[in-house]
């Protein structure tokens, strides 16, 4: 029986036209090239090249089978990816978040809980996280509203409540509360990974965004600099305050947000150990 190779060979000299190209290509000699093809052929017992001095070409059979071989490598090739994805699913916890606080306390529960899974996470936008607990890719997601429907089990995961973070000198630091619009028109440093939070930005419209995506660079930046920032409640108990920045609270519907812990009904038991930590009113 012709092997996997013999297909991608094929398919390859199809590509190129010549033997000695797709040779050069597969990294083989011609000759090694050429007898592999004339192997090919008794197997699948029909000529599918019409040979002339120094020349070779793909006949009608040879069209019709690198169809087939491009079809059977195709499929090979999915079975592979699909296999390990299947693979991996059995040995990973994949967490999907709206925002990155919950996976701050998620992760650390999770790896705890199930030290020989592999915990991942990522922060994707509301649609795909929904998708991704109904298909599969998620075993738990974190969204910013309930979800209610049949085979999804919903529960609450907690609140955030989003701040201003400004230097003493700021005109506003003495607020007690303040408004998006306060702030709008200002230079402003953000974090870029901050999920559906960005959804106050369409408040914010005028406000000039100094966007960083290094870690360490961006918390040197807020300690450094006079620009206004935002922070969390949840990232104040984890972090603690920062000196010479004073936090305001934000009172808009946008920057205060209910988490809901989404999950497959059906997975309920693999997740039976994790559910347990969670508080009944929660």
């Amino acid at each position: 029986m012709f092997e996997l190779n013999q297909m991608e060979q094929l398919i390859m000299v199809a590509e190129c036209g010549t033997l000695a190209g797709a040779a050069k290509k597969l990294h083989l000699s011609q000759p090694a090239l050429s007898r592999s093809m004339q192997k090919l052929e008794e197997e699948l017992q029909v000529p599918l090249f019409n040979r002339k001095k120094n020349k070779i070409q793909l006949n009608q059979n040879g069209e019709l089978a690198v169809e087939y071989a491009r079809k059977l490598v195709w499929q090979a090739q999915d079975m592979v990816n699909s296999l390990q994805t299947f693979d991996r699913k059995q040995r990973t916890i994949l967490i999907g978040s709206c925002a990155p606080a919950p996976l701050w306390e998620l992760v650390p529960i999770l790896s705890r809980l199930y030290p020989d899974m592999t915990v991942s996470s990522e922060i994707r936008e509301n649609r795909t996280l929904l998708q991704g607990v109904k298909n599969g890719t998620y075993q738990l997601a974190i969204l910013p509203f309930a979800v209610k429907e049949e085979g999804i089990s919903c529960k609450k995961y907690g609140e955030e409540h989003l701040y201003f973070s400004l230097p003493p000198t700021h005109p506003l630091s003495g607020s007690k509360a303040l408004h998006l619009k306060d702030l709008n028109g200002e230079t402003m440093l953000l974090w870029f990974d901050i999920g559906f939070w960005k959804r106050v930005e369409q408040k914010m419209p005028d406000t000039h965004f100094l966007v960083q995506n290094e870690a360490y660079a961006f918390d040197q930046l807020v300690k450094a600099s006079a620009l206004p920032t935002f922070t969390t409640d949840r990232a104040l108990n984890r972090e603690g305050h920062m000196p010479n920045r004073v936090e305001i609270p934000i009172l808009d519907e946008e920057a205060n947000v209910s988490y809901y812990l989404v999950y497959l009904t059906k997975s309920r038991k693999n997740l039976e150990n994790f559910l347990k930590t969670l508080p009944s009113d929660s």
